[in-house]
């Protein structure tokens, strides 16, 4: 009798009573191994990609924030993708890469977390969610040799440190701590260079979501892959803040009225260079 067919007996596989690790990979591996993302068969290469993230740190917390273009080829695949999600209750990852693969990370990702806790009876700590991360994109390697790469941008509050804390990773599984920001995709380059213009300190949660859409802005303004807010569908980037008090979406119309400040801020320096004029 096949070992997943409970139909026999109406009792759960044997598999699912037997002690093992708080790891719901791990028992994935053991037992079903190829429903992991980095078992699956390649298929055709030609996939969505998501791009781009950028987080940044402030007192108390991050904020990380994506655009809501995938693109295949030149052409654009979807306009509002969400790229950001809760990984649980005080962390937060933003995909790029390969858009189907990477969202099933992400889920594989949270039911793992949730799984550590139901087990164990407490949260994972952030050093060790980062690590666990690290893990599972280093299974998703042979998918990555062809093409099909994930790399996640992941951050959150550190509950033992108190405060909000930044790790980036490459294709092979490196995690890497990042300081006060850090971007990932095909805009990062452009976003990074916003970063560091815009970043300052003594920044509060406010003031740095506007920071993280004026960077996705500068991003969408020089890379064709990533999508500037889009005033006539009402689609804006998807940002998310993670404090002590968790996670945290703004909503849409904060990002809104954001979007119309910066706007009409660049647009009065457009006519002071003489923009205008022409």
């Amino acid at each position: 009798m096949n070992r997943y067919d409970t139909s026999a007996s109406g009792r759960l596989p044997h598999a699912f009573t037997t002690p093992g690790s708080s790891s719901f990979v791990e028992f994935l591996s053991s037992h079903a191994p190829h429903l992991l993302p980095g078992n699956r068969p390649a298929g055709e290469l030609q996939a969505p990609h998501g791009t781009t993230i950028v987080s940044l740190a402030f007192d108390g917390g991050i904020v990380m924030a994506g655009d809501r273009r995938a693109t295949m080829g030149s052409m654009i695949a979807s306009r509002d993708i969400e790229k950001v999600f809760p990984a649980d209750e005080y962390s937060a990852v933003g995909i790029a890469g390969t858009a189907g693969l990477a969202i099933e990370l992400v889920r594989l990702f949270q039911l793992e977390l949730e799984h550590y806790e139901k087990i164990e009876g407490s949260l994972l700590s952030l050093d060790g969610k980062a690590n666990r991360l690290a893990t599972m994109i280093r299974g998703n390697l042979g998918l990555a040799m062809q093409g099909l790469a994930v790399v996640p941008l992941f951050g959150g509050y550190d509950l033992d440190r108190r405060a909000g804390r930044i790790f980036s990773y490459d294709v092979t599984g490196g995690r890497y701590e990042e300081h006060d920001h850090h971007a990932v995709g095909s805009g990062s380059v452009f976003a990074r260079g916003s970063l560091k213009k815009l970043w300052k300190h003594d920044l509060d949660a406010e003031s740095s979501v506007r920071v993280a859409v004026e960077a996705l802005w500068d991003a969408a303004d020089d890379d064709s892959a990533t999508g500037g807010p889009d005033r006539t569908r009402g689609i804006w980037p998807v940002v998310a803040t993670v404090t002590e008090a968790g996670y945290l979406r703004a909503p849409d119309d904060q990002l809104a009225a954001i979007v119309e400040q910066v706007e009409e801020q660049r647009r009065g320096a457009h006519r002071a260079r003489g923009g205008g004029q022409r």
